[in-house]
């Protein structure tokens, strides 16, 4: 899959990469907006909100891979996660 059709989780934004990353519908298929960690059988695995999910993210995402700190990945989660499908009002 080359970087044009690159989709991410639009709970988390991770990178779904491959099949094996998305989510699971309520019957067991794959779903392809939302990653294993978030969507699990039809379901949200957490109810949280966009603040919390962030804070539960940042652990994962900034030492480099991809943003360099705390401080500077809770500023771009900021920014990138309303945009996301679970999160726009």
């Amino acid at each position: 899959m080359d970087n044009t059709q690159m989709k991410f989780c639009q709970s988390c934004a991770m990178p779904l990469e491959s099949e094996e990353l998305q989510g699971t519908n309520a019957d067991g298929s794959r779903n392809g907006d939302y990653c294993h960690y978030c969507f699990v059988n039809g379901n949200f695995a957490k109810e949280e909100t966009m603040e919390e999910m962030i804070e539960s993210c940042v652990p994962f995402v900034s030492k480099g891979n991809p943003w360099p700190d705390e401080e500077t990945a809770r500023k771009s989660m900021l920014e990138l996660f309303p945009q996301l499908k679970r999160w726009k009002k």
